[in-house]
């Protein structure tokens, strides 16, 4: 665990979020890191995808990077067009 600076206008917005959904301010980062480095790392992944992904690795026994790729890579070969785009 470490300390992450932050502007205080993110901070506020952190503040606003976790009031309006029922989280910690500490939860609603890690919410938005999670969504964050899903969206790099997957963008052609709507924000629904991402979080089907996240519940899908919840039930295979929490969130690591690797078993995150994992789903996301069997979710983009599923699905019909996904398999010519990373052929390319």
């Amino acid at each position: 665990m470490g300390i992450l600076k932050i502007s205080d206008a993110m901070h506020e917005n952190l503040r606003l979020s976790s009031s309006a959904l029922s989280r910690s301010i500490n939860a609603q980062a890690e919410h938005w890191l999670r969504l964050g480095m899903l969206t790099e790392l997957y963008p052609d992944l709507n924000h629904s995808q991402i979080c089907r992904l996240l519940i899908r690795a919840e039930e295979a026994g929490g969130l690591s990077l690797s078993r995150v790729c994992e789903l996301a890579d069997e979710s983009s070969a599923s699905r019909p067009n996904a398999a010519a785009g990373h052929a390319s």
